[in-house]
């Protein structure tokens, strides 16, 4: 079943931040332990009226992004609907350790994914058995393939995702300029192997004539004005992250995620996560699945469509992780 967004109001503004004791919740630090690497977030329990063991959220953001980039925001709404919502930073990035810094590692940020629900099967106050998981953008396509592949996963929430590295690259590079880059992440490759410090990409920039691995002025506006309120991310990536991108092919796991209840989220005008090739994957997946198409482009969930994506995805996960 397709449901369409409702156009909200155009919020761009962030609001201040609070400590949540307005709110009926409380919000911890964590630390887990993710293939040797301690992976750092923050775990939101819901309080006063939703008694635990507590159905409980895995979430991550997307290729370079940190927690503080509107995460907060979607996971409050899941904490106050009796949710405990854990959030944190993949590895290399942000408050999490692991090197080389700025390396977005698609294969290491999945098994970050099923290390975080091990670790809220290790608590007491979480109901083991009714765990689901968000992704958005580049970890869309991640939870796509834990939910596949993880069990432990009872419900997925997948917004804008990121489908096919092949087939966005050939989008994104004119096809005169392929052997060029991918003479640069050979070249990159062999520098590494020698000790030599890793090459880096700039993750956006306004220049459309610079390489970056996020084109586009969308792009470039989303984390320049996220970037007073979230400090931790930085504006540039490894290269070799833009090799990694290019073979992540979470898309193709899909159709094996049923029984699990799927909702995919799109926007139909992205053209960082092209809409085309999230409604072919989507059309690929089983039931139980339900897809919530929205007006605008890649960004536009956190923002001007916040109140119906982060609502879809607490309805969606209250439907199937609740009594």
């Amino acid at each position: 079943m397709a449901l369409r967004g409702r156009q909200a109001a155009n919020s761009s503004k962030r609001r201040a931040p609070h400590d949540n004791q307005d709110l009926d919740m409380t919000r911890s630090n964590i630390e887990f332990i993710s293939e040797g690497v301690a992976l750092r977030g923050w775990l939101y329990a819901p309080r006063g009226t939703h008694a635990g063991p507590h159905p409980a959220i895995v979430m991550a953001h997307g290729f370079s992004a940190v927690k503080e980039q509107y995460l907060d925001r979607y996971a409050e709404v899941f904490a106050a609907a009796g949710f405990a919502v854990l959030v944190y930073d993949h590895r290399n990035f942000g408050d999490s350790d692991g090197t080389p810094r700025q390396e977005v590692d698609p294969v290491l940020q999945r098994r970050g994914y099923r290390d975080a629900i091990t670790y809220l099967c290790s608590r007491d106050d979480i109901a083991h058995e009714r765990i689901g998981i968000w992704g958005t953008s580049y970890s869309g396509g991640h939870v796509i393939e834990v939910a596949a592949l993880d069990r432990r996963v009872r419900c997925v929430v997948s917004q804008v995702p990121q489908i096919s590295g092949y087939a966005s690259a050939l989008r994104r590079t004119r096809a005169d300029l392929v052997p060029a880059a991918l003479a640069r992440f050979e070249a990159d490759r062999l520098a590494r192997f020698r000790g030599e410090p890793p090459a880096m990409l700039p993750a956006v920039s306004a220049d459309p004539a610079v390489a970056c691995a996020m084109g586009g002025a969308d792009s470039c506006k989303f984390f320049t004005d996220t970037a007073p309120f979230a400090p931790n991310w930085r504006n540039e990536v490894t290269l070799r992250s833009a090799e990694l991108a290019r073979e992540n092919e979470p898309g193709i796991h899909i159709a094996r995620i049923s029984p699990t209840p799927l909702l995919m989220i799109v926007a139909d005008r992205d053209l960082l996560t092209a809409t085309d090739l999230c409604l072919a994957a989507y059309a690929q997946a089983l039931e139980p699945k339900q897809l919530l198409m929205i007006p605008g482009g890649h960004f536009t969930p956190y923002l001007e469509h916040f109140e119906t994506t982060s609502q879809a995805a607490q309805d969606w996960f209250a439907q199937h992780l609740k009594p």
